[in-house]
């Protein structure tokens, strides 16, 4: 089967990278020293909004650093901070109200509430550098509202030092008995089982994924399921995958360390867990591979499939899922032309310069941000084991759909309550069927 250009260039570029975790919005601005080029005397000068990701802020402001201080666009970058967990639209919001757009930002379920005040990427050179299939969740009603940043990968990560003495081989677990079964192998070798995090951005996006990307064979499919969700009409409750998926859930929870909890730090500790050998898998995604890394430098960890099936073979059982988890947009409702031009230049930097390259792509421990590259062109492509595991998975066309952009703004944080309620055993299976339901018609 001919790979997609998409996942060729992944492939063929060993899958970088992503830093990791959720999108951090709201807060103060911070700007980033830095000069010009000698021949500019007046910088147009724009803002970006938060950092991408709260895990890369050093990176990304020493890359910003880096480009204020370089740059020949005669361009000036001021990074507004922003505070971790905040929702998107509640930051930017109060922005537009008062006349303080930022120019540039990213978003993922929000677009569409954003593509009426963002500018068409359509005919820019960036957009047509884009791999296949990476564009379409940002073109809004034939507007190209926003360009890839990255893509990610998230499934069943793994200590494999720590699954070698087990004795656990990834590529056998085929069923979730198959993964009980390694479960307990991993315990009996000493190590917990696994740290299952209780974070509600994991369950409320990534975890709930797993369910709506087994639900259908097909988009069309999973994307009924969702339409009947908004009705009203769609029993979670009665279908046979979400049993299957709350088994898993249920798997999961039995065999978590003790230290796996709800609080917003459980990320650091899920990383020192998995990377110390204190537990053999964590459900999580490739952006915490370089943290892995940083914390045991001669590690490896791959990344595996979640079996929420109990029958080999079954549709997703084998797959990972993999996507683009924001969208870089440029506002265009309060800025200049002169602001959209030089917002452009800065990111035409980061995407075709060998040194925005380096920025963007490159390894944590070199100051990079370690994203996937999604575009042509790209010259760094460092290699790691999980890289590797994911260009197979690709190459294999053994990949998820991340339904979890089709979620409308806010249903990952109400997904997010219902199922860390769960995960604290405050309400049952009905109890979590009836409250995901809830959150589409709330």
């Amino acid at each position: 089967m001919r790979m997609t250009r998409w996942a060729a260039a992944l492939a063929a570029t060993s899958l970088v990278l992503a830093a990791c975790g959720d999108d951090d919005n709201g807060g103060s601005a911070t700007e980033q020293t830095g000069g010009d080029s000698e021949e500019c005397t007046t910088p147009t000068e724009i803002t970006w909004l938060g950092t991408i990701k709260i895990e890369i802020q050093d990176q990304f402001k020493a890359a910003i650093d880096d480009y204020n201080a370089t740059n020949t666009d005669c361009v000036k970058v001021e990074v507004i901070d922003t505070a971790q967990g905040e929702p998107f639209l509640q930051t930017v919001t109060p922005m537009y109200e008062s006349g303080r757009a930022p120019t540039i930002m990213t978003a993922l379920q929000e677009i569409p509430d954003m593509a009426d005040k963002v500018m068409d990427w359509k005919g820019q050179p960036l957009a047509d550098l884009a791999a296949d299939g990476t564009l379409d969740v940002a073109n809004v009603d034939g507007r190209q509202v926003g360009i890839p940043i990255t893509a990610e990968a998230f499934g069943l990560l793994y200590n494999k030092s720590v699954l070698d003495t087990a004795g656990v081989d990834p590529a056998s677990i085929a069923t979730r008995s198959d993964l009980a079964a390694a479960f307990e192998s991993v315990a009996g070798s000493g190590p917990s089982a696994a740290h299952f995090s209780g974070l509600w951005w994991s369950l409320g996006a990534h975890f709930t994924n797993i369910y709506h990307a087994n639900s259908a064979d097909t988009a069309e499919g999973r994307m009924a399921i969702l339409d009947e969700l908004k009705a009203g009409t769609y029993d979670l409750a009665a279908d046979p995958v979400f049993s299957d998926w709350l088994d898993t859930f249920d798997l999961l929870k039995a065999n978590t360390i003790d230290s796996a909890t709800i609080s917003d730090d459980d990320y650091n500790v899920g990383v020192e867990n998995l990377a110390a050998g204190d537990a053999g898998f964590w459900f999580m995604g490739n952006w915490a591979e370089p943290n892995l890394l940083e914390a045991t430098p001669d590690g490896e960890f791959g990344v595996m499939p979640v079996a929420i099936s109990d029958t080999a073979g079954t549709y997703g059982n084998d797959s990972i899922s993999v996507g683009v988890p924001f969208y870089l947009m440029i506002d265009e409702e309060q800025s200049s032309p002169e602001q959209r031009e030089a917002a452009i230049a800065v990111i035409t930097w980061f995407l075709t310069t060998p040194e925005g390259q380096a920025h963007w792509a490159g390894p944590i421990e070199e100051n990079g941000m370690s994203f996937i590259p999604v575009y042509d062109g790209f010259t760094v492509t460092p290699s790691t084991f999980m890289a590797a595991e994911i260009a197979e998975y690709i190459a294999a066309g053994k990949t998820l759909q991340w339904v979890n952009s089709a979620y409308p703004a806010g249903l990952q944080e109400c997904y997010g309550a219902a199922t860390q309620k769960y995960y604290d055993d405050v309400i049952d299976r009905d109890g979590i069927a009836a409250e995901m339901a809830a959150c589409w018609v709330a």
